[in-house]
């Protein structure tokens, strides 16, 4: 679906300017996102009842072309999810809900990640020259910088990316020694997918954490699946990034100690720079 305006801030915007017989059909439009979607101009009109012909001023009193620009701007808005526009019956369990959503998303991925997943991407990682990591948005941002500093710590060279013009600068610049690993919590990332695929044309292998079932995880080479558990509650953070951590943490674990004279001397290295700079206890969490 292309994109259209943003129909429901425009017609709260306009409210205020619309004719009363107008303000029926903004009514009804933001009480019921779907039916206004789905419903034929006369329906819409016999509903708030005003006239066909007011409906046709209603589109072009809110900026739309005409009326069936409009149905486009309702079909899009309907397709960001009734969650969005009315209350959520479910409603939070107490403070402690958020770490029983976050043990949930855990047990729920923890059978997905086998020894048949992780070695053929351990192994990959292992042997790169460089490792690149790709992932964009708020959550996979985060978690392209949180893979680099496991990586790096351990004597892998590793770089992040986030900005979409410089991933795919960098996915031009790399070869078959290379590797690049691929983020993304829900599998659609356009950006990401873009420079994977430029990465690809120039050799280098993908790995990724992703959903299986994704135009992004079609691309991998090496998959490393996670499954989210997405609710109707919009106002808590996804618990979904919790499994993306943990798939982060095998991956980098599994690296370490398939490589241990190599990782150690590197953690080696980094604990006596780090307590020289912090003089903290010695079981502080390394790094952080």
């Amino acid at each position: 679906m292309s994109h259209e305006p943003d129909i429901v801030s425009r017609i709260n915007n306009f409210y205020g300017q619309l004719r009363d017989a107008e303000q029926k059909i903004a009514r009804l439009i933001l009480d019921d996102i779907s039916f206004a979607a789905q419903a034929s101009i006369s329906e819409l009109a016999r509903k708030a009842k005003v006239s066909e012909a007011t409906i046709t001023r209603f589109a072009k009193a809110v900026e739309c072309k005409n009326v069936r620009h409009l149905k486009l701007c309702l079909a899009q808005a309907e397709a960001v999810g009734d969650r969005f526009y009315t209350d959520v019956k479910a409603e939070p369990r107490g403070i402690y809900s958020v770490y029983e959503d976050i043990k949930a998303i855990l047990d729920h991925n923890a059978g997905l990640l086998t020894e048949a997943v992780v070695d053929p991407a351990v192994e990959t990682l292992a042997k790169a020259r460089q490792i690149l990591i790709f992932g964009v948005g708020g959550g996979s941002t985060v978690m392209a910088q949180e893979c680099q500093h496991r990586f790096f710590r351990l004597g892998f060279p590793a770089t992040a990316y986030s900005d979409p013009m410089l991933m795919r600068m960098a996915a031009s610049t790399i070869d078959s020694s290379d590797v690049v690993m691929c983020l993304s919590l829900g599998g659609y990332s356009p950006d990401v997918e873009e420079a994977a695929a430029i990465a690809k044309e120039y050799g280098a292998e993908l790995v990724g954490v992703t959903v299986a079932d994704s135009p992004l995880g079609a691309l991998l080479d090496h998959l490393v699946p996670i499954e989210t558990m997405e609710t109707d509650y919009i106002f808590k953070p996804s618990a979904s990034r919790y499994a993306m951590l943990a798939a982060i943490d095998i991956l980098a674990t599994e690296l370490a100690a398939k490589h241990k004279r190599k990782s150690r001397e590197a953690l080696r290295r980094m604990k006596h720079t780090l307590d020289n700079h912090k003089h903290g206890r010695d079981r502080l969490p390394l790094g952080d």
